[in-house]
């Protein structure tokens, strides 16, 4: 059985995230594009009891995308906390790894 697709190593370049991935895959997400699809269901809704899911509207501000840290959960997501204060998005590995349109998956 093959080890989990994990990163290996992360940090902000300029306005870009870049992740080295275990496979030695590396990508770059563009800060922007992260906070954008932020999967916390402040941001990306939740399903109410059909399953239905109503994005909420979302209002981003100039600090909206600046990447002010982050930290790993478990073995499986990464955290962000964005200058504007918010931190309640759980980006799985695989969640992360979708977003960069040139990875292979």
């Amino acid at each position: 059985m093959a080890a989990p697709l994990q990163p290996t190593r992360v940090e902000v370049i300029g306005e870009e995230l870049a992740l080295v991935w275990s496979d030695g895959a590396e990508s770059y997400l563009p800060l922007e594009k992260l906070r954008r699809y932020c999967p916390c269901a402040s941001c990306g809704g939740e399903p109410d009891v059909l399953g239905r899911i109503e994005r909420p509207q979302v209002s981003y501000g100039p600090r909206s995308f600046a990447l002010r840290g982050f930290r790993f959960i478990g073995g499986y997501a990464l955290q962000p906390t964005w200058d504007d204060g918010h931190d309640t998005g759980l980006y799985t590995f695989k969640l992360l790894r979708a977003l960069d349109e040139h990875a292979a998956t």
